[in-house]
This record gives C-alpha cells, structure tokens and sequence, in this order.
C-alpha cells in the first residue's frame, strides 16, 4: 500500500515538474514574430520554403541540395515582407529535415497575409521582444536588472 502511495507520488512529481519546466522565450522571437506563443524554437515561413531558428537568430533556407543558415535571407528573397508572411511555429529540432511534409501540411498556409505579428500586438508579455516598440519601456521598468530565482526581473521585495 505504502509502495503504491509512493509510486503515485513520484508519477505525479514528474507529472508537476513537466509542467513547470516551460521555457518562454518571447524576448527572443523577432518582432515580425506570431503572436499566441510564449516559445517557438523555429517558424517555418511557408511562401518561401524556408525557416527561421529563433535561438540563433538565423534563417535557414534551400541552397542547392542543401541548407545554408545565415542572419539575413540571400537576395532572392529581397521582395519578402517578414510582417505579413504568414509564419508556423515549429518545435522539433532540424525542422528542414521533414520540409517534404511541411510543405505539403503547411501549403494551406501560402499566401495567406492576415496573421497578428509581436510588434503590433498590445499584450504587454510581448515588450520583452526586441522588435516591438515598447521593448525601450520594458528595459526601463525592469531597471536593466537580469531575472532573479523568481524571474522577477528589475523588481526587488524587501532589502537589498
């Protein structure tokens, strides 16, 4: 009875642990960004074939039969608005190895331009983006100040 009580206690740890180990990273994703995610590890843009790694702030594009990573689209792409090229979260690591079935899942997705991006939206979890133009603002209340263990970052309760 005791073993049985522990293993449900362990399962449900984990189970609680799982939940609370969610990594947000809104202050990493650009500002031409989806809004609705707290994490993205990359956005497959599907008008272009290509994807962009949020924690390397690096586009990953076709290059002959392979894929090349850089800061900035090449030419080709110079015509490409980011602001209202829709945009797919993924989150599974080297997402251009599956780009045969993104395209096809994703198609659905080419051409349509209406998507609500980080930079014009007025939740406020989105100034931690870099790209939206209350970020300055953020910077200032949170007095330059790196998160605490609570992640409250420039906020501080009782003495220093």
């Amino acid at each position: 009875m005791i073993a049985l009580l522990l293993l449900g206690a362990t399962a449900m740890s984990k189970e609680a642990t799982a939940q609370i180990n969610v990594s947000i990273n809104i202050g990493s994703q650009p500002g031409w960004g989806p809004t609705g995610y707290n994490h993205a590890d990359y956005y497959y843009l599907p008008d272009i074939n290509c994807y962009y790694d949020v924690g390397r702030s690096q586009f990953i594009y076709p290059n002959g039969s392979s894929w090349a990573y850089a800061q900035s689209l090449p030419g080709r792409y110079r015509n490409v608005n980011l602001y209202n090229t829709y945009k797919v979260v993924v989150n599974r690591p080297d997402p251009y190895r599956y780009n045969r079935d993104d395209i096809s899942r994703y198609a659905r997705y080419k051409g349509v331009h209406n998507q609500p991006v980080i930079r014009d939206s007025r939740d406020s979890r989105y100034y931690a983006s870099k790209g939206h133009p209350m970020h300055s603002q953020w910077e200032k209340n949170r007095g330059g100040v790196d998160a605490g263990p609570r992640g409250d970052r420039g906020r501080h309760y009782g003495r220093r």
